[in-house]
Order: structure tokens, then sequence, then C-alpha cells
């Protein structure tokens, strides 16, 4: 029999509950944009109104809180490489992903971060796995397997005039398996950081920021089209930009959110929660997206799998 839930475990199932919703309306936000302004500059545009908000929120909550602001080194280096791993590397190939494939297909693969979390904890912690949790992983695995496969969905091709690594790119990009399998490994990677910090440095509002600043960064220094980034600003869609800003927005919301989760309940379970995407996008993208993402009765059944194996993980932790 369960034991009964703490006030601390409701604490974090209802911040990472708060994430989930924060993310499902990012994700659906995120393919409507696409189709109004371009994903690079809209990708530019939620890094920026990260760091707006977040900022903002920290201010807030500075002047509220009753105890000072302390500063853990540390920390900050943890939650500014877990903005590599997510606010620009994980989050770029997931948008990439829901553009090219829908929000129902991408966000699938979201709540295979989890797993990626209990793997690397288990390696790098030594956190011992149960049977059934191990079994549960395998059933999620043979999902998204199920959801992703299309003859030759793993196969690189051949190189062809291009270079080697420009052409593996855009293998990986037009893999719905390849792209979801690393944006689901850097937000793992990510939130494992993230995790790590909060416990040791209790400021999920300054970790997120610390992240979306890094994320921004980095965006902006790798960009090939600075000269013509204010051009591209003004000749854009203006509904188009909005809805980015949306995304941005509901996104540093569920970033938060999952962030101060991890404080309360185990990290794998934080992620998980707070990734569970598709219970919500599945129907709402049916509903908004009828003739752009379909759903086959193989994702279906895949969606079933993998969500029946991510229960058993959350069951027997």
């Amino acid at each position: 029999m369960a034991a009964p839930l703490t006030g601390q475990a409701m604490w974090g199932y209802g911040l990472s509950g708060a994430a989930l919703l924060s993310f499902t309306v990012a994700i659906l936000a995120t393919k409507t944009a696409s189709i109004r302004a371009n994903l690079d500059l809209g990708f530019l545009v939620t890094l920026v109104v990260n760091v707006v908000f977040a900022g903002c929120a920290l201010i807030v909550h500075t002047a509220m809180r009753e105890s000072s602001f302390q500063w853990d080194a540390l920390a900050f280096s943890m939650f500014a490489a877990s903005g590599v791993f997510t606010t620009y590397l994980g989050r770029w190939l997931f948008y990439e992903s829901v553009v090219r494939f829908g929000p129902a297909k991408a966000s699938i693969f979201q709540v295979s971060s989890p797993l990626f979390v209990a793997l690397i904890a288990w390696l790098l912690l030594g956190e011992r796995l149960a049977i059934e949790v191990a079994f549960g992983m395998l059933m999620a695995i043979m999902g998204l397997a199920l959801i992703a496969y299309k003859p030759g969905f793993l196969s690189l091709g051949k190189a062809g005039a291009q270079p080697r690594h420009a052409n593996l790119l855009a293998k990986i990009l037009n893999s719905v398996f390849l792209l979801g399998l690393f944006s689901s490994g850097a937000y793992a990677v990510g939130n494992l950081m993230r995790g790590a910090a909060v416990r040791t440095w209790s400021e999920p509002i300054a970790g997120a920021l610390i992240g979306a600043l890094t994320g921004l960064a980095l965006h902006y220094f790798l960009s090939k089209d600075k000269a013509s980034l204010m051009s591209r600003l003004r000749s854009a869609e203006r509904r188009g930009l909005w809805l980015y800003a949306l995304v941005g927005a509901t996104n540093i919301t569920g970033q938060i959110a999952t962030i101060a989760s991890m404080r309360y309940i185990p990290l794998s379970i934080a992620a998980l929660v707070s990734l569970c995407t598709p219970l919500l996008v599945f129907p709402l993208s049916v509903w908004l997206f009828k003739n752009q993402d379909r759903l086959t009765w193989p994702v279906m059944t895949g969606s079933a799998l993998t969500l029946l194996g991510m229960a058993m993980v959350v069951l027997r932790q």
C-alpha cells in the first residue's frame, strides 16, 4: 500500500503540475507561432522574454522575501551549465521537432527525458533502480520507437556533396526519432544539474534566470545573421512575435516551477510530471490542428505504452 503524501510531496507535485500546464501552452503556441514567423527569430524572442520575465519575477520575489539573498558560486555554475543543455540546446531541438513533426509527436519524446535522468542518476550517483522501474523504462522506450518508426528512420543516408558534419546535422533534424532523442537527452542533463543546484541553493527563480541568460548569450553569439536582426524583427508579423513571447513566458514559468518542485520530490518524478505534456497536447492538438497533426493507431498505441511505462516508474519510486 502506498504511503500518504506528505506536505512537501504535495508541494512538489503541485509545482510540477503547474509546470506541465505551462509547457503544454508553450508547445501548442509554438506550432501556431511558427506558421506566422520564422522559428530562428522566434527562438530569440522567447529567450529575451525568458530573461525579462525571470528578471521581473526575481525583483518581486526579492522585495517580498524576509530572508536575505545568499550567493552560491557552485550552484550558479551548475545553473549556467544547465542553461546550455536545456534553455539553448534542448529547447532549440525540441522547437524544431514541434515545427517539423507536430506538437503531438514532439511532446511524446519529452516524456523520455525522466528516463535519461534516472539512468544518469544511476550511473553517476549510484541510485539503484527496482526491477519494475527498469521494466517501465523499457516499456516507455518501446512505445517511443513505435511512435517514431518508419522505414529508414534511423538511417543517416549518404554524405552527398555536403560536408559530412553538415549532412549529419541535416539527417538529425529530419528524423523525428533522432531529433527527439537528442532533445530529450539534453533536457535530462540540464534537469539533473538544476536539481542538484537547487538542493544546495534554494533559489529556483534566480536559477531559471541564470539559465535563460546563458541560453540567450549562446544563441546571440552563435547566430549568423546578427546584422539583419533588427530589420528581420521589424518585418516579421506582429502576431507571430507575440505568440513567441507567450511561448517564452510560459516556458520560463514552467522552468521555475520544475526547479522549485525538485526541492520536494525526486528529480526524475519532477521531470516526469512536468514533461507529461502528451496527456494534454494529444487531445488539444487534434482539436486545434486537425489536418496538421494526425494521430495514427501506431502513434496512439505507442503513446499509451509510453505513458503506461512512465506510470510504472512513478508508482515504484
